[in-house]
């Protein structure tokens, strides 16, 4: 173990050996390992948005082995994905690549701003995975339900020794669609998830927007329109720094965007890319291009 990535360990007192196994494990894979700086593959878009919306402009992405051989390939530091991808690929890939089981998901059908279970921790046991990944949307009706969720779910997998991340992504209620992404808001969820005991947190880049009336003295007087800045702050507010963050791609933009917004993550002190889409929706050759610069961006090379 390299002298980071104790470092960042170090930091999660109350943690069980287990799971600093499981986040040294994560921390350790791949091209980045040991920097303390990750790149994780996700590809939950399949539940999100639907096959073809997801798939059918990189055809060979329909296939679950595809992405685990990707990210291996790429040598990235983990791969995460709801429950049947992960088994139709768990024993050809089993060793390879730490996996994370996303154990939540809605559909571009669901009317509520809301998930359901699709997994369990026994699952993520059975299949090896280093991390248990569900989502919670801070602002809306049912956040206080979800919530509850995973402070049950992450309990048990702490029990057993599994790590926990959470995707905080702010929506419904009161906040507008630009408050979605707003900097207050966004730290907001980030530090909520924190709260709630999530060993790596995963947000959106925000905007300069603040939404909350409330909240908008505690933000004057300093300018935000840098967006590494806006990254320190998330970090800032995910305990000082204490607890690693990784932001969201986001939809499908052009490469030069993702390198940019790669460096300004690096800038700001955030431990690196989530990155799905962006990866998977461009060809094999393309996607295994931009995460090589990805990577060397997070490792200081560009």
């Amino acid at each position: 173990m390299t002298a980071a990535v104790k470092a960042i360990l170090d930091r999660y007192e109350a943690t069980p050996p287990g799971v600093k196994a499981n986040l040294a494990r994560i921390l350790m894979q791949g091209r980045l390992g040991g920097t303390g700086k990750m790149v994780i593959l996700p590809v939950d878009q399949g539940f999100e948005h639907g096959p073809a919306r997801s798939f059918a402009v990189n055809p060979d992405a329909y296939d679950p082995h595809y992405h685990y051989q990707l990210a291996i390939d790429a040598g990235l530091s983990a791969y995460a994905a709801p429950l049947g991808a992960l088994e139709a690929g768990a024993d050809t890939f089993a060793g390879q690549i730490p996996t994370i089981l996303k154990i939540n998901s809605s559909n571009s059908w669901a009317t509520r701003k809301d998930q359901a279970i699709t997994g369990g921790v026994d699952d993520a046991l059975r299949l090896g995975c280093s991390a248990i990944g569900f989502t919670i949307y801070p602002g809306s009706e049912e956040a206080l339900d979800m919530i509850e969720e995973i402070r049950e779910l992450s309990a048990e997998a702490k029990s057993v020794g599994v790590a926990t991340v959470i995707w905080a992504y702010p929506r419904g209620g009161d906040l507008s669609k630009d408050g979605e992404l707003a900097l207050d808001v966004t730290a907001y969820g980030a530090h909520m998830a924190a709260l709630l005991g999530a060993h790596i947190i995963k947000v959106k880049l925000p905007s300069a927007h603040i939404e909350q009336k409330d909240a908008q003295k505690a933000y004057e007087g300093a300018d935000w329109s840098t967006q590494a800045d806006r990254v320190r702050h998330i970090v800032k507010s995910c305990f000082n720094g204490r607890r690693m963050v990784v932001f969201s791609g986001g939809a499908a933009k052009g490469a030069d965007a993702v390198f940019q917004d790669a460096r300004d993550i690096r800038a700001g002190g955030g431990n690196g890319s989530i990155i799905g889409r962006n990866a998977f929706q461009r060809s094999r050759a393309d996607a295994l291009e931009m995460l090589d610069r990805l990577v060397r961006i997070y490792q200081g090379e560009e």
